[in-house]
């Protein structure tokens, strides 16, 4: 995903609002809080006056008494008012972080496979825990510093003016010198914490590649050279992170040294009014705390912004995700399925190129129509165009011109998860989740029971190996299956699609990772499972097909043939070719013939 422009202000924190508005009961309270302690901690300040003046100064013990035990109940109602905002804030700020995270997900997984075509999956990632963790600092901590120092800052510079206006004026003549740093420090540390979080992003997508495929990795003893790709990445991240540290040390620095710098004048200039008479000890005492409660304000505030403008950057990751509409969309009024289903298969004079390659036609023009109940397998070289066509069949894509049908109806006039549901898929490099033998074939059809699932791993031939897992059906099977043989993850995945009891059966070379007991054993099943259904099947190996009802010939992305076996042999030269090179000496002389 390219890189976006850095943002130039707050704007993007306010769509979290969206994910707040649910929970504003909990904000009242926390604001509520907020708002107590704030007042009661202004509230010091005059009680240190009158002490001071109406204690210490007149020698009034009594007066001190009852002062030190104002202070007290003062700074109970700080402490529980504090526990109040921080527990509520926290709470609305783990629960939006939860719902953002919800959203997202639920966002990228809609969308079509074109959208990985040019988005990585540790970008994603990278999103979904650290953008949000960003937000999450935002909404449950850095905005409530933000909003109990603005009334800190509000307060202190009124209470400032009530007490002496002579040297509040003194003190704001601080304010431009420490505006400026502010501004352009602040912009800096933007543009730093937009760049860091692409660094982190590079680091865990490098990380995530390299450690999906450590077979591939260790097996060409590729880990030097992966280490030193890692480290360069994790040094990226560490020089920018280091300059957003810089420039935020820097931003804070200068404005506690200007800030106190001016505590320090303001020091000297009301000693010297307590000296000559114009202020009283406990006036001085009052604005002293009243200065330094907006100094340390301000200086909070300046450290709050640097975490409001990371938040920024990565609310605008987030957002541009929530934004992101799938390619492929159900229509406004979806047509219904036709029931029961018939399983049906049509294309119409399809064409359609991959949004990544928008100059090569993947499909030219191919039309093909299988009747329900029909086993047809796609023959064809490599890259002839057979996968695409399971593709638009499941709808991962929309052809640029043509109709695919599944029972007389266009897809792109139905809802894609209605027609999918008719739909069983059997992928020639099996998907296997990290979890039980039981939930992984259960992914076919969620909803059924233990027998049942039992029921399709017998029938795919899977319990022959699953009832000697450690703990059968419920084993763990790995990472990706890691702890199966390529076999077995091929059983499980048809087990999957027999669960399913789909209308229309996706076979793509679905017995290629079975030694010939085995594919002997899952073909029966397979023959079994595509009785009374339609059935495709793309074919690499002919032996696989050669019973197949029809075989359509593909090649450059059209349909150049139909038949059975025997009758491409004698008619189709590609067929005759493919054949004679797979099983020249059980095709006959008349494949080598006919190949020449």
């Amino acid at each position: 995903m390219p890189d976006r422009p850095t943002s130039k202000n707050y704007a993007y924190l306010k769509r979290t609002w969206g994910f707040m508005r649910p929970y504003t009961n909990k904000l009242i309270y926390a604001g509520l809080a907020l708002i107590v302690t704030s007042l009661a901690t202004l509230s010091i300040g005059m009680g240190l006056k009158f002490m001071i003046d109406r204690g210490l100064s007149a020698g009034d013990q009594q007066f001190l008494n009852l002062g030190f035990l104002g202070l007290v109940a003062i700074i109970l109602v700080i402490s529980a008012g504090t526990y109040c905002r921080f527990y509520f804030i926290s709470w609305v700020g783990e629960r939006v972080v939860a719902d953002v995270r919800r959203a997202v997900f639920d966002q990228v997984i809609k969308q079509s496979p074109g959208f990985y075509e040019v988005t990585k999956t540790g970008e994603i990632l990278s999103r979904l825990t650290s953008d949000t963790t960003l937000l999450q600092t935002v909404v449950g901590s850095s905005l409530s510093i933000a909003l109990r120092n603005v009334l800190s800052v509000m307060g202190g510079i009124t209470m400032m003016i009530i007490t002496n206006v002579s040297l509040t004026g003194l003190v704001l003549l601080v304010v431009p010198a420490v505006v400026v740093p502010i501004i352009w420090y602040g912009r800096r540390v933007r543009k730093l914490s937009r760049e860091s979080q692409d660094r982190v992003a590079d680091v865990g997508s490098y990380g995530e590649e390299t450690l999906n495929a450590i077979r591939t990795v260790q097996a060409f003893t590729h880990e030097d050279h992966d280490k030193s790709r890692f480290g360069t990445e994790v040094e990226n991240a560490f020089l920018v992170a280091m300059k957003r540290i810089f420039a935020r040390g820097m931003l804070g620095s200068v404005v506690i040294l200007l800030v106190f710098g001016a505590i320090a004048v303001v020091l000297w200039a009301g000693g010297r009014g307590v000296i000559t008479g114009t202020i009283t000890p406990g006036d001085l005492s009052a604005f002293i705390f009243y200065a330094v409660t907006v100094a340390g304000g301000v200086g909070a505030l300046s450290e709050v912004l640097g975490d409001l403008q990371r938040a920024a950057g990565a609310t605008e990751r987030l957002v541009e995700l929530l934004e992101t509409e799938p390619a492929i969309q159900p229509p406004a009024n979806p047509k219904p399925m036709p029931s029961p289903a018939r399983g049906e298969v049509s294309f119409e004079n399809v064409t359609f190129h991959y949004p990544s390659r928008p100059d090569t036609a993947a499909l030219n023009g191919l039309s093909l129509r299988v009747n329900p109940g029909e086993h047809v397998a796609l023959v064809g070289p490599s890259g002839a165009g057979k996968s695409t066509v399971f593709q638009l069949l499941l709808r991962f894509y929309d052809p640029q011109t043509g109709v695919v049908r599944i029972d007389g109806m266009n897809l792109t006039e139905v809802d894609q998860r209605q027609a999918r549901m008719r739909i069983g898929l059997v992928p020639q490099d099996p998907v296997i989740f990290g979890t039980s033998a039981l939930e992984n074939i259960r992914y076919g059809r969620p909803g059924a029971s233990d027998d049942d699932v039992r029921a399709a791993a017998e029938a795919a031939q899977a319990m022959e190996f699953i009832s000697k897992l450690p703990d059968g059906m419920t084993s763990f099977l790995g990472e990706k299956g890691v702890r199966l043989s390529g076999g077995q993850r091929q059983r499980i995945a048809i087990a999957r699609a027999i669960l399913r009891d789909p209308a229309v059966l996706l076979l793509d070379e679905a017995t290629s990772a079975l030694d010939a007991e085995n594919e002997r054993l899952v073909q029966k099943a397979l023959e079994l499972l595509m009785v009374g259904r339609t059935t495709m099947v793309i074919a690499h190996r002919l032996a696989t097909v050669v019973s197949a009802d029809r075989i359509a010939v593909i090649d450059n992305g059209q349909l150049i043939d139909t038949g059975t076996h025997d009758q491409l042999l004698r008619s189709n030269p590609l067929y005759a070719r493919l054949a004679a090179l797979q099983f020249s000496a059980d095709a006959g002389p008349l494949a080598l013939q006919a190949a020449q």
